[in-house]
């Protein structure tokens, strides 16, 4: 009877439907020394289970470290500061023209005042010539 319990218990095992309990009443059925001959061959799975549980790997593992790659950060922040710098030259160039389109403008403004007070004067002066010229009766030119 047991021989056959073993065999339903070893196709359910196959097929993974076995409880905890029922795996380890089937090693230690194949542990044991007395195996049925056509059963045999799963008495060297069985024991390699039990005796690589106790196996344990103790070399040291060098685990590869993921390397930032720098090189495209530096590319990019490299890239930014190209931009920026030629943003602010741009901005600087408009500044420095604003400003000297306003000095020029200005220096015309007072340029012009002082046409208006030379023509003023010139004005004043040809007034007064024509006033002499009318007081001493001296003919035109």
């Amino acid at each position: 009877m047991e021989l056959a319990n073993i065999e339903k218990l070893l196709e359910k095992y196959l097929d993974a439907e076995t409880s905890i309990a029922e795996e380890k009443e089937l090693k230690n059925y194949f542990l044991s020394d007395n195996v049925a001959p056509h059963l045999q061959e799963y008495q060297a799975m069985f024991g390699y289970f039990s005796t690589s549980k106790n196996e344990r790997f103790t070399k040291t593992i060098q685990l590869k470290r993921k390397k930032t790659n720098w090189k495209w950060l530096s590319v990019a922040a490299s890239i930014v500061l190209l931009v920026s710098v030629y943003t602010g030259y741009q901005n600087n160039q408009q500044k420095k023209a604003e400003k000297i389109y306003a000095e020029t403008r200005m220096a015309f403004g007072m340029l012009a005042a002082n046409l208006n007070k030379g023509n003023d004067a010139i004005l004043q002066l040809q007034h007064f010539e024509d006033t002499k010229n009318k007081i001493f009766k001296q003919p035109k030119k």
